[in-house]
């Protein structure tokens, strides 16, 4: 059948024959992305079967079911056996939720990068750890955990944080988000239940989903999560383990008070919970504070994972975390491991090391404490917003209106030229006081100073 046959034929998507180029199934999903992001398509909402695209367009029906079976390994589609394919609930979040999604002259407050402008400083420690002779002895499959001197340069890092292991309890994995996967695989199991802040990392969020894990928000106040109902949700049904962000959560940006990680450690221990602490940001906490915090794996070494990244301290792209954990669960995090990355790259490893070793990192360090405390400034001087208890926080948020759409809004800033994320990424169910996240070091001072005045402009659109 031919396009025209189906010119008055009620499609619920019609893409333009005219914007098709090869390979057209990709050309497809390119449209498909782009009447998601329009809203043009709205969540499930039931598409053209392949047969029925294949006419309306004059092509082959098995390209169709090529570019439907991109859509749902991207996350855009779901199929219902019997009814057909869908649209995504998560469709836009899918899209827009990688930078490479992102026009060049869009002012990303999204992603959470870490001022990239200082990764000018790790240039000369990557040529120089391919220059040296023995990085070919990097390049095997040996020492997947990380090799002794690497892993004897992260527990003296470590210890600079307050946390305190043998080598033999440390291993090297390729970024936090890696790390909590290797911890869920070893440790949990489908159905397990996980408690979390109301609102926490995303990422953790659509990992246990993708592990078929349970996740179960916990209220909080400025102080961080309530331990009394963490214990109230434990005495309702068993509770497996618990995701904390002790220093700076994302995205509300609070700093665990010591008064509070000891009650929660009380409830932790007392329901024996596996503590899973994602501490990326204590390099810049612990800097800055005179008496650093106690972190988890101090408090419960023998119940804690403890992960801390090297991405926001030394560089985004540099996929290097330091895993530690106690011994008793030391076999199932190395089977873990193997399993999923069968080793860590010893050569970002090798590069973080030398920087670890050098003086670079107390300037990377400086550096970046300079830049979070000018973005905050910015921040401040625009919005009359209390500061949460992290006083240097990556990422600050602004309430908006509840009777608006996640889509709705995160579109309307995108048009002006700023991609934000809505609250509603961050938690599993619809909440009562949502807001919009900005990611303070993600641009140039200048960048952000202009994109944060396009916001303070907007906003008053999106509030009561």
């Amino acid at each position: 059948m031919s396009i025209n046959s189906y010119e008055n034929y009620p499609l619920t998507w019609r893409p333009d024959r005219k914007k098709l180029h090869r390979p057209i199934y990709q050309s497809l999903i390119k449209q498909l992305e782009a009447d998601i992001l329009s809203n043009k398509l709205q969540k499930n909402t039931r598409l053209p079967s392949q047969r029925e695209l294949a006419d309306f367009l004059d092509i082959n029906f098995t390209t169709v079911g090529q570019a439907y079976k991109l859509g749902l390994e991207k996350g855009l589609l779901y199929t219902s056996i019997g009814s057909g394919t869908f649209v995504s609930p998560n469709a836009f979040t899918s899209i827009t939720i990688s930078s490479d999604q992102v026009p060049d002259h869009i002012i990303d407050f999204g992603l959470v990068s870490s001022f990239d402008e200082c990764n000018e400083m790790i240039a000369p420690f990557i040529q120089a750890v391919a220059q040296n002779h023995a990085t070919s002895g990097l390049l095997s499959y040996r020492e997947p955990l990380g090799t002794n001197y690497q892993l004897t340069i992260a527990k003296n890092w470590l210890e600079t944080q307050g946390v305190y292991a043998s080598n033999d309890q440390i291993a090297i994995v390729s970024g936090v988000q890696n790390g909590l996967a290797v911890t869920l695989a070893a440790l949990f199991s489908p159905g397990d239940r996980l408690a979390v802040d109301r609102y926490t990392y995303s990422n953790f969020i659509e990992l246990a989903h993708l592990y078929h894990m349970e996740i179960v928000p916990i209220d909080f106040d400025a102080e961080g999560m309530l331990p009394e109902l963490l214990e109230q949700e434990c005495r309702k049904k068993e509770i497996h383990g618990i995701f904390l962000m002790p220093s700076c959560n994302n995205p509300i940006g609070f700093q665990l008070s010591a008064e509070r990680r000891q009650q929660l450690k009380e409830v932790i221990a007392k329901e024996q919970l596996i503590v899973i602490e994602d501490d990326i940001h204590s390099f810049l906490t612990t800097y800055n504070q005179k008496t650093p915090l106690p972190s988890f794996q101090q408090l419960l070494p023998e119940q804690t994972i403890y992960l801390a990244g090297m991405t926001k301290f030394i560089c985004a792209g540099m996929r290097v975390a330091f895993l530690v954990f106690p011994e008793k669960y030391k076999q199932k995090i190395q089977q873990a491991i193997f399993n999923i990355n069968v080793k860590t790259s010893s050569l970002d490893a090798e590069i973080v090391t030398q920087i670890l070793c050098s003086k670079t990192a107390q300037n990377i360090l400086e550096t970046k404490t300079n830049y979070t405390k000018q973005a905050n400034e910015r921040f401040d001087t625009l919005f009359n917003l209390p500061r949460p208890t992290n006083p240097l926080p990556f990422y600050r948020h602004i309430a908006v209106r509840n009777d608006l759409s996640p889509e709705t809004i995160e579109q309307a800033f995108l048009n002006k030229g700023i991609r934000i994320y809505h609250s509603h990424r961050f938690t599993t169910h619809p909440q009562h006081d949502p807001f919009i996240r900005i990611a303070l070091s993600s641009n140039p001072l200048e960048v952000l100073t202009r994109g944060l005045e396009i916001v303070k402009k907007e906003i008053v659109h999106f509030q009561r």
